[in-house]
């Protein structure tokens, strides 16, 4: 006799919290796991809706979050994930100076802000909104046009962070940051095209 069709089971918050904490990982190992969940997270996330993950990092905590995700590069799914919400954490708790930076290389980099997609009056709620709207377009949407628009974020942030900076030590802080931000842009977009070709 055969089975009931069992419904899909989602993942609990309890199951990605204890492998962030199952202990010290060789990087081998530690790679394998990485991709792992995210490729778990994103396959249940897609097939349930945006709803149920893009507040992923609330209900598991960021911190959860770093210890499986934040070694991977961008280029990865895991590190591409990682890069998404922490994209978000930081627009929710850093609106004002994120909107700073938005404006700033906004005017310098005008093909990259279309593809971000900020609205055109560009305040901490849109810029908050954006974040929400490229989780949500990662889940329910093209997952690489997600990608696509995080990475054109991240380039007009690095933009605006060169033209802000000051000439003293803040200001090599400053540049260091956009060239990372550049680094991470650089790193989506190259996921982007791996999606594409190679879709889970």
């Amino acid at each position: 006799m055969p089975e009931p069709d069992r419904p899909h089971r989602p993942i609990p918050r309890a199951d990605i919290t204890a492998l962030a904490g199952s202990g010290e990982f060789e990087p081998f190992a530690r790679a394998e796991l990485a991709a792992a969940t995210a490729a778990a997270v994103i396959t249940h996330g897609r097939s349930a809706g945006s709803e149920s993950l893009v507040d992923l990092a609330d209900r598991v905590g960021l911190d959860t979050l770093a210890e499986l995700w934040r070694h991977e590069q961008p280029s990865s799914l895991p590190g591409a994930l990682w890069a998404l919400y922490l994209l978000r954490r930081w627009c929710q708790s850093n609106g004002d100076e994120v909107t700073r930076l938005w404006r700033a290389g906004r005017p310098y980099a005008p093909a990259d802000e279309v593809v971000a997609g900020v609205s055109e009056d560009a305040d901490p709620a849109a810029i908050e909104a954006l974040a929400d709207s490229v989780l949500h377009g990662a889940y329910l949407g093209d997952f690489d046009v997600a990608l696509e628009r995080a990475a054109a974020f991240f380039r007009v942030i690095a933009t605006g962070r060169r033209e802000t900076a000051g000439p003293a030590a803040e200001g090599e802080r400053e540049r260091r940051l956009a060239d990372r931000n550049d680094e991470v842009a650089d790193g989506l977009a190259l996921a982007a095209l791996r999606w594409r070709e190679n879709p889970l």
